[in-house]
């Protein structure tokens, strides 16, 4: 069955049996009493003291089970496990006034409601008393924790039969595998955001190749907008997205340029790029901006030259609630060049994500791939020289001092939630190396413990998982101050410092976990060649 909008919505009915089988098999005593499922759907939000709505999203739960983006419902799930056995899912949907349809779209009708989702029944919210009532001998109602986080419909006369123990869990370990509409989905949201940042990327290059020019007269069209400050780059990103369909971003976007590219969950997205004159030996600009605006804050009168920096956007839309996560790292100024010190970042952390690519399979720990990525940039701050060993001793050292410039998890799982799951994702004493900060091994074995230390993915790998691969790498000037690496004897400072002005590089992309290796659902490309042909524009003439 296909709602008006072409959701698959008897899938829904799968997730809500799949769910119970989850739940009743993670009970120790029970499994042979009926049980039943209430869920209340989220409500419109209001802004603070007043009567202005907010974008409304549904809560990633309730369209798991229903497959509904309206708001204000709830949702009703019973099973026997004795036969008849039964499964019956109900949808309450509140009757509207007048005065709700003068200032806001109509609900969809009962009738409507029969036909656009996969449910028994449906019915307005007073009747869920009866159905309550109507209930087998010993039901277990579950319901999520009633808390602030989630949407609460509980009445007084169920509370003796409810629990809100099992219910999370089971979802979450449902949800972390994926059936093959979700993917779609993830794919479908992959598809758009890839598109979205190409297109960022290609109205810098045509800015540095003149090609964009202002009309005689009226505001900049679409075609004449040019990208000089964070907050331009996010309109034209989140403009592309809305024009092929795509309703909510799956998080704020992160769109950090220069040093603020260290900043891991940077979303102000409000300073314009930094100004003045291309410093010595950098490739020159090929063209100037056709109708740059003037940045008094940046620059000084008749300056007009961007500087050398990079642009980080991470950022990811969702497609019928269902998230993408991208990042890319792009070269603003210098030609839509990297620097030299740029470009060799950029390529280890390209690096690291493609070996993380070639690692990740079932059966495989999370925790080898957050190792293997720290054991490369290891090798690469040694190579570039930033990292020195006078008598090849020290690897140990250099492990405790990668943390400092790579600070994260590699990925996470990803779904309905952009940081999906997380109950699932990391249940406790799940990681392979210092679990809870106790060591697991060796630190030749497991590294040292600060590379686990802001993981939200410790798991061996299960086909039909969707995890992020985004290695990064940042001179965050604070975190680098907290490991004291400034006085560190197996740090070359003067190496160090060519490196630090540069914010960080992040590159990520969404990856389905298949029968045998992964399936990268990014379609953007990152290699170094095309980054910078793109962002120069040189493709374009």
């Amino acid at each position: 069955m296909s709602s008006p909008l072409g959701r698959d919505t008897c899938l829904a009915k799968d997730h809500v049996a799949r769910t119970f089988k989850t739940l009743v098999e993670s009970l120790s005593g029970g499994k042979d009493k009926p049980h039943a499922v209430l869920l209340a759907g989220g409500a419109t939000p209001y802004r603070n003291d007043t009567d202005r709505e907010l974008p409304f999203r549904q809560e990633s739960n309730f369209f798991y089970l229903t497959g509904c983006t309206v708001p204000d419902l709830t949702s009703w799930h019973s099973t026997t496990p004795f036969p008849p056995c039964t499964l019956t899912t109900t949808l309450y949907i509140f009757e509207p006034t007048v005065v709700d349809l003068l200032w806001s779209p109509a609900p969809p009708t009962l009738e409507e409601a029969r036909e656009m989702y996969a449910v028994d029944k449906v019915g307005h919210p007073p009747e869920l008393k009866t159905a309550h009532s109507q209930l087998p001998e010993g039901t277990t109602i579950h319901i999520l924790p009633e808390t602030e986080q989630f949407p609460s419909v509980i009445a007084s006369e169920m509370a003796a039969t409810k629990t809100s123990d099992h219910l999370l869990p089971a979802l979450h370990k449902t949800r972390l595998i994926k059936d093959a509409h979700e993917i779609a989905m993830i794919r479908k949201a992959n598809d758009i955001s890839s598109r979205a940042h190409e297109v960022v990327m290609r109205v810098l290059g045509m800015a540095v190749t003149g090609q964009i020019s202002k009309s005689s007269s009226g505001p900049a069209l679409p075609g004449e907008w040019l990208i000089e400050k964070e907050a331009e780059a996010e309109a034209i990103y989140v403009a592309s997205c809305r024009r092929e369909g795509a309703a909510h971003q799956a998080y704020l976007p992160i769109v950090a340029a220069s040093t603020r590219a260290s900043t891991l969950h940077y979303c102000c997205n409000d300073r314009a790029f930094a100004w003045g004159p291309v410093n010595a030996g950098d490739a020159a600009n090929t063209a100037s901006f056709a109708h740059a605006h003037a940045h008094a804050d940046e620059c000084a009168v008749g300056e007009k030259t961007l500087l050398p920096q990079v642009l980080l956007i991470d950022a990811g839309c969702e497609w019928e609630c269902y998230s993408s996560d991208i990042t890319r790292t792009m070269p603003v100024g210098n030609g839509g060049k990297f620097t030299k010190e740029a470009k060799e970042v950029y390529e280890l952390v390209l690096k690291m994500q493609s070996e993380s690519f070639k690692l990740a399979a079932p059966g495989v720990h999370w925790d080898d791939i957050q190792l293997l990525c720290h054991r490369i940039a290891v090798e690469g701050f040694l190579d570039l020289g930033i990292f020195v060993d006078p008598d090849a001793t020290a690897r140990g050292t250099f492990m405790s001092s990668c943390a400092a410039f790579f600070p994260h998890g590699v990925g996470h799982s990803m779904g309905l939630d952009v940081h999906d799951v997380p109950s699932t994702s990391r249940p406790p004493g799940s990681g392979k190396y210092f679990v809870d900060g106790v060591d697991g091994g060796s630190e030749a074995e497991g590294g040292h413990k600060d590379f686990y230390k802001n993981l939200r993915l410790r798991l061996e790998l299960v086909a039909g998982m969707v995890v992020t691969i985004e290695p990064g790498i940042y001179f965050h000037p604070t975190l680098l101050a907290s490991y004291n690496v400034h006085s560190s004897p197996y740090l070359n400072i003067e190496v160090l410092a060519r490196y630090e002005g540069m914010g960080g590089v992040r590159i990520e992309d969404d990856v389905l976990i298949t029968g045998t290796g992964c399936e990268n659902l990014t379609t953007v490309q990152s290699g170094v060649e095309w980054l910078e042909r793109v962002c120069a524009g040189e493709d374009l003439m």
